[in-house]
């Protein structure tokens, strides 16, 4: 795994590094041909471009800083450092925003007439041309090697192109209207910078906050411990992403009741290595004895499995158990319910209760209704 997490490394280094070189040459050249004109709204996406860069800095720093390997203090890795630099790029892409808004509105209370040139269409026309090659590069390698920085990136990189083409056709519109448009453009241009950095905030907050794992890392895990044939099935699954390239998860994995204890452990123990050796999550297995050979108790189960599903769609039953006595029969099981469901736990159980009356006055339930991961 330290090979993947070595070339994830590499690839975020070189496109960081295209980033800077880009970034510092459309900088350099809007900025001069925005101070020479007096073009705000140029010098603004100079500017925009020249904190473009700095992001490209913090993306370089982040796949170094992210790549170190757990300490003492850091049991869990460094990885979310690509994160806490993520929301680093987007306070930079916000501040930019504020203080072009500023320029822009000090630009229509006092507005200049702004010179057109051919070198304008030139310079602007070719940042939207890198930007948009940015843009392609950024959005693949970020689902290259699952890097929320690059993403990051690249949906900045296609807010630029925006805001250039917004700046390149106000300044068309100025010479063909002959209008002072370039403070309003410069509004324009800030707005979608603004709303490029909230965009970028807000997904990497919702990471480290404990964003949910994407359907397809929950379905990889099924798959993978139900491919052993001595499993019956999972349930208990939780995921936590502490970085892109690192999970670590719990699981409890339903194993024959009849099978001896230390087999069904070895079992266990060979699914948390195989995952250990083989993929990026670090998972902890429980074992679960379920009874697979008594048949009242898997008619009973099947029963209950129906009544559960006639409720809602997506409900389920696991840890079913049958304790009869001289009296009555209690039912313990779990229910696990889809997050998005709006019924109540007390709704959920009494509906099961008035179903499983009319099987007979002698079953009593002991339920648990949990929230389901999977």
């Amino acid at each position: 795994m330290q090979k993947e997490i070595d070339k994830r490394e590499k690839a975020g280094k070189i496109a960081s590094l295209i980033g800077i070189i880009a970034n510092v040459i459309l900088a350099g050249a809007k900025m001069t041909l925005g101070i020479l004109t007096g073009a705000i709204s140029i010098l603004a996406d100079g500017l925009n471009n020249l904190s473009d860069s700095g992001s490209s800095v913090m993306s370089l720093v982040s796949f170094k800083l992210s790549n170190k390997p757990a300490d003492k203090e850091h049991p869990f890795g460094h990885e979310r450092m690509e994160y806490i630099l993520s929301m680093a790029v987007a306070f930079v892409i916000l501040i930019i925003a504020f203080e072009l808004l500023k320029e822009s509105i000090g630009k229509i209370i006092s507005p200049e007439k702004v010179e057109f040139s051919v070198a304008m269409v030139v310079v602007l026309v070719g940042s939207i041309v890198i930007k948009m090659g940015l843009f392609f590069y950024n959005r693949a390698m970020a689902k290259k090697i699952n890097s929320q920085i690059l993403k990051a990136t690249a949906t900045d990189c296609l807010s630029d192109s925006i805001a250039t083409s917004s700046v390149l056709i106000g300044m068309i519109l100025s010479k063909v209207f002959n209008l002072a448009l370039d403070g309003y453009v410069g509004i324009i241009v800030a707005i979608f910078i603004a709303f490029s950095g909230i965009g970028v905030l807000r997904e990497t907050m919702s990471h480290l906050v404990g964003k949910a794992p994407d359907r397809e890392v929950i379905d990889s895990i099924k798959e993978r411990i139900c491919a052993h044939k001595e499993v019956f099935g999972i349930h208990d699954l939780s995921v936590y992403c502490y970085g892109p390239n690192k999970y670590f998860a719990s699981v409890h994995i339903e194993l024959d009741a009849d099978v001896d204890v230390l087999e069904s452990h070895e079992i266990v123990d060979a699914i948390e290595k195989d995952f250990f050796e083989n993929t990026n999550i670090v998972l902890t297995g429980h074992l679960d004895p379920i009874v697979v050979n008594d048949e009242q108790v898997n008619e009973m189960r099947r029963v209950l499995a129906e009544c559960v599903c006639s409720i809602e769609d997506g409900f389920s039953v696991h840890d079913f158990r049958m304790v009869v006595g001289p009296n009555f029969t209690n039912l313990i099981f779990d229910v696990a319910v889809p997050y998005e469901s709006k019924l109540t736990d007390e709704y959920i159980k009494e509906e099961l209760r008035k179903k499983v009356s009319k099987m007979g006055s002698q079953y009593r339930l002991v339920v648990k209704i949990e929230k389901q991961t999977i």
